[in-house]
């Protein structure tokens, strides 16, 4: 899902995000509120956007710029990795989509005038369903890389990387990604994570040293599981994901994060088919005026991942 940003990106926003988890702030990826293995009291540390979202109004110049076919009606249709606290992930109901990227989309489409209909599916299969026209739009925390531009649009709206999770206490002794070769670690799959683990595996034996051993998974939460049990020593996930999860399974004393530089720092991008420049260029207007109006802001805030906020909304920006 994501190029190399410095430890300071990872400090500010690894505190941030503890920050809000710890003041305000899932799907099968992490604890949900209530369930089991959830942190004590989780659902009070779900923010509540509702109002703020409530008070996006329709811009009638953007309006007019959404192609018939989809302001007709009135409906903008997400495709998305409900899976990802605090990106998108479920909340207690086991059916209400939350999140951060939740949020970003659901102002975006107001301000076309437009409602989110969500559909979730495994992250592999948001850019087919882009390509075949299931979903107007895709929001996942999927990096915009210029491999994926070769397929769909984006519309850059975060600024993110992924980590390292363990077991709490790091019985692995994993402090870095060169601590990887011969460990047994888990990603999802079609995602940066697992670019980047075969990357460090192929150079792993290019020093002469162990192989990864790659578990490639459909999700999050099949991860943990292993994690947790000791059949793998480390999850590569997003940075705010594994913060969150750490921080919420069994009172954050399942998992820790390895301290250190972001990985792999990247824009999050809204996808968007190649076909609908209008579309794309739409929500990217849309998101200039979130940014400029504040809107974008409060919702960062809310979700503790302010330290990834864009000054403006770009088309295509990833490398």
């Amino acid at each position: 899902m994501r190029t190399t940003r410095k430890t300071a990106l990872a400090a500010t926003l690894t505190a941030a995000t503890l920050a809000i988890l710890l003041s305000a702030c899932g799907g099968p990826s992490a604890p949900q509120p209530g369930a089991s293995g959830a942190a004590t009291g989780a659902a009070s540390l779900i923010p509540d956007t509702s109002a703020l979202l409530s008070a996006v109004s329709a811009d009638a110049t953007l309006e007019a710029q959404v192609p018939a076919a989809i302001s007709g009606t009135k409906e903008l249709k997400v495709g998305s990795y409900v899976q990802s606290a605090p990106n998108n992930f479920f909340a207690a109901d086991g059916s209400t989509v939350i999140g951060s990227d939740h949020d970003i989309i659901t102002a975006i489409a107001a301000k076309l005038g437009l409602k989110t209909t969500y559909s979730n599916m495994d992250f592999g299969a948001l850019i087919t369903s882009l390509q075949s026209g299931r979903v107007d739009a895709t929001i996942a925390a999927m990096n915009d890389t210029a491999a994926r531009q070769q397929t769909i649009d984006f519309v850059d709206y975060l600024t993110s990387g992924i980590t390292l999770m363990v077991q709490k206490g790091n019985p692995a002794k994993i402090s870095s990604p060169a601590d990887l070769c011969g460990k047994n670690i888990a990603v999802v799959t079609g995602t940066s994570q697992q670019t980047f683990a075969e990357d460090t595996s192929a150079k792993c034996v290019t020093d002469g040293k162990t192989a990864l051993n790659i578990t490639v998974t459909d999700s999050d939460s099949q991860n943990q599981t292993q994690l947790r049990t000791g059949r793998i020593d480390a999850i590569v996930n997003d940075l705010p994901s594994a913060v969150y999860i750490s921080k919420t399974t069994q009172d954050g004393n399942a998992f820790e994060v390895v301290p250190g530089d972001v990985i792999d720092g990247a824009p999050y991008g809204i996808g968007v088919n190649k076909d609908n420049a209008a579309l794309r260029d739409a929500m990217a207007k849309a998101l200039d005026q979130l940014i400029d109006d504040g809107t974008y802001g409060k919702i960062l805030d809310a979700w503790g991942i302010s330290s990834g906020k864009v000054t403006t909304a770009v088309v295509n920006g990833g490398k």
